[in-house]
Parts: C-alpha cells; sequence; structure tokens
C-alpha cells in the first residue's frame, strides 16, 4: 500500500518541479546583454509581485507619441533587501531607467537601475549594480 502511495506521488512531485523551472528564464534567455537602453519618462504602474517586479513607464519616442516600457525588476524580496519600497516609484513620477532590451524588441527591458528626478538611484536589476547599463541607445 505504501508503496503504491510512493509511485503514484513520484510522478506528481516531477511534474510540479518540472512546471516551476519553466515558469522562471534567464536573462540571456530574453535580453540582450549588447543592447543597453537608456529611458526617460514617467512611472504609469508598479507591479510588486514575484517572480519579478515589473515598472511601467511612459517614454515618448521619436514622432512624439507615447510608449509603454515595461522594466523588469529583481524579486520584490531582493528589492528590499536594497532599501527599495514600493512607494519610492508613486505613478507620475519623471525617472531616467537603464537596463537591456528584450531580445524580440518588444518594449520590454530588464532593467539595472532607476534614477528619481530627485537625484535617488536605485539598482533594480539582477547584478545589484546601478550604474551597468544604458549605452548610446536612449529613448526620451
Amino acid at each position: 500500500m505504501k508503496l503504491s502511495l510512493l509511485r503514484a506521488a513520484v510522478p506528481v512531485v516531477i511534474l510540479f518541479a518540472a512546471g516551476s523551472a519553466f515558469a522562471h528564464h534567464s536573462f540571456t534567455a530574453e535580453f540582450d546583454i549588447n543592447q543597453p537602453v537608456t529611458l526617460k519618462g514617467t512611472i504609469s504602474k508598479f507591479d510588486w509581485i514575484n517572480p519579478h517586479g515589473w515598472l511601467y513607464v511612459d517614454v515618448k519616442d521619436d514622432s512624439g507619441q507615447t510608449v509603454t516600457w515595461a522594466v523588469e525588476t529583481v524579486t520584490p524580496n531582493q528589492l528590499l533587501r536594497r532599501g527599495v519600497r514600493k512607494d519610492d516609484f508613486p505613478t507620475g513620477v519623471e525617472v531616467t531607467v537603464k537596463g537591456y532590451r528584450a531580445k524580440n524588441h518588444t518594449p520590454k527591458i530588464n532593467g539595472a537601475s532607476i534614477i528619481l528626478a530627485d537625484g535617488r538611484n536605485f539598482a533594480i536589476g539582477a547584478q545589484g549594480d546601478a550604474g551597468d547599463a544604458g549605452g548610446p541607445k536612449t529613448q526620451q
């Protein structure tokens, strides 16, 4: 009886473990380290959720149209350990965000840092370095 229960439980455990492995991704699977981007705009939303936080920044493109960029951050727990609080990023605040563009060229980046209009600089990326990203490609 116990052996039958064990045999039935093992495949279920393996299925759950495999599902969580696919739920997370590596940086290089989705983002391009060779495409640093600097965004300048205003915060429209911040989702303080696991496994990654998501910051949404409204940015004017070259034609004057507003494009909402999604910025992936580390987990809320990691942000808290760095001294970042959800209310540090209120809606409507002007920011400069540095990060790395998505490989599929959608308006999405993996964030490295965010600089608020008052000069505060927060590391929001996996490396914990607020100064790494942000090369020649700048969106105003």
